[in-house]
């Protein structure tokens, strides 16, 4: 089927998802890595969950918020990753209005959401290393609730102003989107007339929601790392650094390919589409398979869980 660049339509029924322009013909071979990273994410992800659900040592903050990312990080990509594999395998290329305005919003909201969590989970490391002795009474699952209660309203709000401007727009030049998936920033680059206003929201939810996390994130890790100085022996030092490391690693994944998609989409006008493409792909793929990955690894608990499971096998 091909697609024309231009339509006479005030408002479209469907959009066209082109997949990674400039890359069509290799969409079967990079189907394959695709595939094999939602296999992955949905086995790792589905493995923290049976292990904090199995094992009742692991009934802890820490490790409800980590359920809580796994929830996200599932539907994360599966809001996104079917419908790619559709394009790269069916050419199944169109997608209604009402289900590209979902998809948009499903997006932003547990973006949204897994920042708020990697932010519940520095407090939560912050809490266990400067005042260990209060943790539990501190953090109690009442107000691990209300944390987990408050991020996703607030997620729910921030993201919710996304698909209601998207829909007041006139849609007169094109109904293709140079993606595999809608997001917000490339279908409101197809609108007509001043749509300054979802910019600024954007650039608003950006730096007003993720930046306000990613602040209190860092305001935690000072006070962290204040505290393991503190400590008398370096080995004491290294050990309490290393349990953060984990967590150290999984904001670096999320924040740094969603920043970087984000200001490309806004300021790199000459940026190869095919790359900028790919690394808006990452920011939503690669969380969600190495979250997982990482807890597994590096958090004792799990590991040992995990191994149990495998030895009994």
């Amino acid at each position: 089927m091909t697609y024309s660049n231009t339509t006479d339509f005030t408002n479209p029924s469907t959009f066209v998802l082109l997949g990674i322009p400039g890359l069509e013909a290799a969409h079967v071979w990079i189907s394959i890595p695709f595939c094999a990273m939602y296999v992955i994410a949905l086995l790792g992800n589905f493995t923290i969950l049976f292990i904090v659900k199995t094992e009742p040592s692991l009934h802890e903050p820490m490790y409800y918020f980590l359920c809580m990312l796994a929830v996200t990080d599932l539907v994360l990509i599966t809001s996104t990753l079917p419908k790619m594999l559709a394009i790269f395998w069916f050419n199944s290329r169109e997608i209604d209005f009402s289900a590209c305005l979902a998809q948009l919003f499903f997006i932003h909201c547990f973006a949204s959401i897994e920042s708020g969590i990697l932010a519940a989970m520095a407090l939560d490391r912050y809490v266990a290393i400067c005042h260990p002795l209060r943790h539990s009474a501190i953090l109690t699952n009442t107000l691990v609730a209300k944390i987990s209660l408050v991020v996703v309203l607030r997620s729910c709000m921030e993201s919710l102003p996304y698909p209601l401007l998207v829909r007041q727009w006139s849609y007169c030049r094109t109904n293709l989107i140079s993606q595999p998936y809608c997001e917000h920033i490339a279908v409101v680059k197809l609108a007509c007339g001043d749509t300054r206003v979802s910019n600024y929201y954007g650039l608003f939810a950006l730096f007003g929601v993720a930046g306000l996390d990613v602040i209190f994130i860092a305001i935690s890790y000072m006070q962290i790392v204040r505290a393991i100085f503190r400590l008398p022996t370096r080995e004491a030092r290294l050990k309490t650094f290393l349990t953060c490391g984990s967590h150290i690693s999984v904001i670096i994944i999320f924040y740094i390919p969603t920043l970087f998609s984000s200001l490309i989409y806004r300021f790199g006008k000459n940026f190869p589409l095919h790359v900028h493409v790919l690394i808006s792909n990452m920011y939503l793929l690669l969380p969600p398979i190495l979250n997982p990955i990482i807890y597994g690894v590096k958090t004792k608990q799990i590991r040992g869980r995990l191994l149990g499971l495998m030895t009994q096998k």
